[in-house]
């Protein structure tokens, strides 16, 4: 990328982390929600069928995988709300890198993604979860973590895109529900149905869970499942990135 589209991107950036500053709730309930989810996981339903030791320490590794699939919604809405206003046009029109408004968006996305890990890591903490693996195999977790985070991220600009109203996002957003819950995040394969288990085995996201819960050394990791969590979300930015891309180059022409 040159200079000129990192500007260009850089200041559509800093364009969404003024949107922070002027709506901080919409930011605190993204932040909040994932939290949310894990308290109630671990202290009202709990279970872990089918999971060997502690059920946090499994618990815990597959939320963060699962919180990378949620929170799509509020980027969506930002795109589409800026299209229906004609925002987006206006940008066109300027002397501006193609896509720069899509990647300060997935850029702002991107941090807040980091900031609600770092608080859901500082909760299952507190919640009595330890990361066992190496500085070096937890900031690899953290890696494929944002890795999956981001190509979830593309596919929900290129959808939005593709919805192009606002009121049509919710309808989209439903699909990442099955998605998310039809992975190992909360209960392992072996405790379902075995065709679902192999749907569940397959999921983007339970490869990410599995990788991060073997470099984090919880129970449910397996080694050799680093490579998929690696190769899955590439091949999800192999084709939605450029499918982003592309259909912003043609809005309005």
């Amino acid at each position: 990328m040159s200079a000129y589209a990192l500007t260009d991107s850089w200041t559509m950036t800093r364009r969404e982390l003024a949107h922070w500053a002027r709506q901080p709730g919409r930011l605190v309930v993204g932040l909040v929600f994932p939290v949310m989810l894990l308290l109630m996981f671990a202290y009202l339903i709990g279970g872990g069928r089918g999971v060997t030791g502690q059920y946090r320490d499994y618990l815990v590794p597959g939320m963060l995988a699962l919180t990378m699939a949620f929170g799509l919604e509020g980027t969506m809405l930002a795109v589409t709300q800026d299209l229906e206003k004609g925002v987006i046009d206006r940008f066109r029109s300027l002397p501006m890198a193609n896509g720069a408004v899509l990647v300060g968006r997935s850029a702002a996305d991107m941090l807040q993604s980091a900031l609600g890990l770092a608080i859901l890591i500082g909760v299952g903490y507190a919640l009595g979860w330890r990361v066992h693996g190496s500085p070096a195999e937890f900031l690899g977790a953290v890696g494929l973590l944002l890795l999956l985070r981001f190509a979830m991220l593309w596919i929900g600009i290129h959808l939005a895109m593709v919805a192009g109203k606002p009121e049509l996002v919710q309808a989209v957003q439903i699909l990442v529900w099955p998605v998310g819950f039809l992975s190992n995040a909360l209960a392992t394969p072996k405790s379902m149905p075995g065709w679902l288990g192999t749907a569940v085995e397959w999921n983007p996201m339970s490869q990410t869970a599995t990788a991060v819960r073997d470099l984090l050394g919880g129970p449910g990791g397996e080694p050799g499942h680093v490579w998929a969590a690696v190769v899955w979300p590439l091949g999800l930015l192999a084709v939605f990135f450029p499918l982003a891309v592309r259909r912003f180059a043609r809005l309005s022409s």
